[in-house]
C-alpha cells in the first residue's frame, strides 16, 4: 500500500536574540512535517504492523530528510523525530512508524550520526502540539545541544492521519551556560564510561 501524503510543511526559526543577550552566532531549528493518512485506519486491532511499516518507514523517512538537508546542509548538528496519530488510531500506530529503523535510519545515515534519535510520539485531534526533542547527532551529552522545536498544525491531525515529522538544529540553544553532562560526571564522582554505575 503506497503511503497517501496530504501535505508536506518544512518550518525554519532562526534565533538572533534570547533572553537579555544578543546571539553571537544566530541559530536555527528546521523541522519537516508529512501528514499522512493512517495506513491503519478503521481496520480494528491490527496485530501485525509490519507490512505498513516497512512500506511507509523508508519513504517518510528519505521524503523528510530530503526536506530537511534542504535547509541545512551538512551545517546540521542537532537531530530528532516526532508524531502525531489523530484520534481515530492508536498511539502504536504513531510508534510503528517513528520507531522503526525503516524510517530513522534514512536521517540518522544521511547525517552520519552517532547517537540515538530522541523522540515523542503522542495521540491528539488537529492542533495538538508537536514537539521535538533535538539532541547533538554525534555526543548525546553535549547539553549545549539539548532543544526543543514546539510546533502546531491547525489542521492536522485528522482522526484519520499521522503527522510524521523530523528535527534539526544548526547550532546549540542559544546563550547556552549549562556546561555538559560529563562535567557532571567528574564533579560527582561518576565513572565516564558507566554513569549509571551498572
Amino acid at each position: 500500500m503506497p503511503v497517501e501524503i496530504r501535505r508536506t510543511l518544512t518550518l525554519v526559526q532562526t534565533t538572533f536574540k534570547e533572553g537579555f543577550k544578543e546571539v553571537a552566532e544566530p541559530t536555527r531549528l528546521v523541522s519537516a512535517l508529512a501528514i499522512i493518512r493512517n495506513p491503519w485506519f478503521g481496520r480494528g486491532h491490527v496485530e501485525d504492523l509490519g507490512p505498513e511499516i516497512r512500506a511507509a518507514g523508508p519513504v517518510l523517512g528519505q521524503l523528510l530528510t530530503d526536506m530537511i538537508l534542504a535547509e541545512t546542509g551538512d551545517r546540521l548538528e542537532g537531530y530528532g523525530k516526532a508524531s502525531i496519530v489523530g484520534m481515530g488510531g492508536e498511539i502504536e500506530h504513531a510508534q510503528g512508524l517513528t520507531h522503526t529503523l525503516w524510517f530513522g535510519n534514512k536521517f540518522r545515515d544521511a547525517v552520519k550520526a552517532k547517537t540515538y534519535l530522541a523522540f515523542t510520539n503522542t495521540r491528539g485531534a488537529a492542533g495538538t502540539s508537536l514537539m521535538i526533542p533535538l539532541m547533538d547527532k554525534d555526543d548525546a551529552g553535549r547539553r549545549s545541544h539539548y532543544q526543543t522545536i514546539h510546533t502546531v498544525v491547525p489542521d492536522a491531525p485528522a482522526d484519520d492521519e499521522i503527522v510524521m515529522a523530523l528535527g534539526a538544529s544548526v547550532g546549540g540553544h542559544p546563550n547556552h551556560r549549562i556546561g555538559d553532562r560529563y562535567a557532571d560526571l567528574r564533579e560527582m564522582g561518576h565513572d565516564l564510561d558507566n554513569p549509571a554505575g551498572v
